[in-house]
């Protein structure tokens, strides 16, 4: 059974900096794509940043220059730094990753940024 557990949500003050990390277990497979996704209350889910097999990384305008995806293959974890956080980037933040032709999703961590 394929189980994701993120970590590192919290509240921070704007400007601060916050990282998030997803483990990934009860994988057989190689994972494809890893990602993350936010929403705020009464928004839809958006894709914040994703990074491919091969390294190759997306960010959503609005992550460009402050957050950064990476991931480690071995533990099969994918971290989002996010530096200068702003209030806007209050959300709940779901990971997600694809293996073959399916996909799973974390739990949820929050985000706060106060003004």
């Amino acid at each position: 059974q394929v189980q994701l557990v993120e970590s590192g949500g919290g509240l921070v003050q704007a400007g601060g900096s916050l990282r998030l990390s997803c483990a990934a277990s009860g994988i057989i497979f190689s994972i494809n794509d890893m990602g993350w996704y936010r929403q705020a209350p009464g928004k839809q889910r958006d894709l914040v940043a994703a990074i491919t097999n091969i390294g190759t990384t997306y960010y959503a305008d609005s992550a460009k220059g402050r957050f950064t995806i990476s991931r480690d293959t071995a533990k099969n974890t994918v971290y989002l730094q996010m530096n200068s956080l702003k209030p806007e980037d209050t959300a709940v933040y779901y990971c997600n990753i694809v293996v073959g032709i399916h996909d799973y999703w974390g739990q949820g961590t929050q985000v706060t940024v106060s003004s």
